[in-house]
């Protein structure tokens, strides 16, 4: 049960993030190097603009807006589950490796196999989510020792050790690759929005249609995981059948993510923590916040690169690592006071 003002709390935080996310929406839909005046926004969604302001609205501006918030979702969510089943603060689904397993497979599939421009948007995130999941069985592997369980900082460290070398696989990659493909990798390594047309809209929501309901669902059950196992055995939680399907949910909602956003770190980490800092740490309330603020972290990030350096703007990773970096150093260093 949970008391009406931590509710009432939370509905508040919900509205005012509703707030910004649409203010920073219409902020982003009139800033760019092919700029759309803020009067002329509401007549050309009504249909009433030149080919010029409808071509750079529909085609341009709206679904990489659109893109970028859902995939600011997707993260922010898969951190908030890694955070839970792991019982560790540090855990993201870019710092432990899982984003770079997805580019591996991602990179590997533009590279060798042959691409129909029809299905190659909807076949991305099914690409993704098996390079994902195969790079978290491997952490999970290393990281899980039979007599104590899961072990949640040697995750982090062996998660950390996986990115490394996924991401030097993807170097090896880029050197026997024609240009254009190695031009791709590396702005993926980046961490630049490129699936910005409205066929990666419609392959990316279909997963967080169905992982974000069956997320909140399991909600109570990440409360239960995130107490020490003695206490959650003792209610009666399958524990390893539990975090094996919040795993997996959490690889698919980072993978669909990423297969159309590249290499981003960190939303994982600050939605989850920001959110919690707001609203507290039981997952039914701070996780639809969650959700959220990794939205619209990762439209502010993005609007500011594309606009701060025209034309080709900064990545939105380079941007949110800007902020992310320092917070995970924070993060750390208060991680380890506890110990």
């Amino acid at each position: 049960m949970i008391h009406s003002p931590f509710v009432k709390k939370q509905r508040i935080t919900l509205f005012i993030l509703a707030l910004f996310i649409i203010t920073t929406i219409i902020i982003s839909m009139g800033m760019g190097y092919s700029s759309v005046s803020y009067d002329r926004l509401f007549p050309t969604l009504l249909g009433q603009g030149t080919f010029k302001e409808e071509f750079i609205l529909f085609s341009v501006r709206l679904p990489r807006i659109f893109i970028t918030l859902l995939a600011g979702m997707a993260l922010a969510l898969s951190g908030a589950i890694l955070q839970g089943i792991t019982r560790n603060d540090l855990a993201d689904p870019g710092i432990i490796g899982i984003n770079s397993g997805a580019g591996v497979a991602v990179s590997v599939f533009f590279l060798f196999f042959p691409i129909d421009a029809s299905s190659f948007a909807y076949l991305l995130p099914l690409v993704a989510f098996i390079g994902a999941l195969l790079t978290a069985f491997f952490i999970y592997l290393f990281s899980y020792n039979r007599h104590v369980g899961l072990q949640p900082v040697r995750l982090v460290l062996v998660g950390v050790g996986f990115s490394m070398a996924l991401s030097g696989a993807m170097i090896v990659l880029i050197s026997s690759a024609e240009r254009a493909k190695v031009d791709f990798i590396a702005k993926w390594l980046a961490g630049t929005i490129w699936g910005t047309d409205w066929p990666f809209i419609w392959a990316i929501l279909p997963w967080l249609l169905i992982l974000i309901p069956f997320t909140l669902y399991k909600a109570h059950r990440l409360n239960l995981l995130s107490l020490s196992e003695p206490v959650a055995i003792g209610v009666g939680v399958s524990i390893e059948k539990e975090r094996v399907v919040l795993l997996l949910t959490a690889v698919a909602l980072a993978a669909s993510a990423v297969s159309v956003t590249g290499g981003i770190a960190f939303i994982g980490l600050m939605g989850p923590h920001i959110a919690k800092a707001l609203v507290g740490p039981r997952n039914q309330l701070f996780l639809p916040v969650a959700i959220l603020l990794g939205g619209w972290l990762l439209l502010i990030a993005d609007t500011i690169g594309r606009t701060i350096v025209q034309p080709d703007g900064i990545p939105a990773g380079i941007m949110v690592a800007l902020i992310g970096a320092p917070y995970f150093i924070y993060l750390l260093f208060k991680h380890n006071e506890r110990y």
